[in-house]
């Protein structure tokens, strides 16, 4: 029975690694070491930067570039008041439960109240901002607008 201490590898299976450039007696790289012959590939450090085309000028500069992205945009998930008729009076709507009811998405930089449509209940909403229509609509049917979080 074979002993974990007697385990080999099988011949031929292993090799060792070819020291390259050890002059002509080590059969791997005398005056070339598998190079090729002379030229930009053959010396140290020879390849040239990625999106080099040989002088030719490149083509991330030969389209123009076009368009921004700006770092500090706020990107906002948003909601009209016609869209809280669903709840009952008297209720508070934030931005937890309209996510859990699916009504937004994730909620990056915070949550806005739109003014489209009308409102009947009288709810108590709470956001990070809203439009002046939504805030009117809101207090005019009886409701409170508040504002939440430390986003803008």
């Amino acid at each position: 029975m074979k002993k974990l201490e007697d385990l080999e590898a099988p011949e031929g299976s292993t090799q060792e690694k070819t020291r390259r450039g050890r002059g002509y007696g080590s059969g791997n790289g005398g005056h070339e070491s598998g190079r090729g012959t002379k030229g930009q590939n053959a010396r140290s450090g020879g390849k040239p930067k990625v999106g080099f085309e040989g002088g030719q000028t490149p083509i991330w500069r030969r389209f123009p570039k076009v368009g921004f992205s700006n770092p500090n945009k706020k990107e906002f998930e948003w909601i009209n008041v016609y869209q809280l008729n669903r709840y009952d009076d008297g209720e508070v709507v934030d931005p937890d439960r309209l996510k859990d009811e699916g009504l937004i998405g994730e909620v990056k930089d915070g949550l806005k109240i739109l003014g489209d449509g009308e409102l009947e209940k009288k709810l108590t909403v709470k956001a990070h901002k809203f439009s002046a229509g939504a805030k009117k609509k809101i207090e005019d049917a009886g409701g409170e607008c508040e504002l939440v979080g430390d986003k803008e």
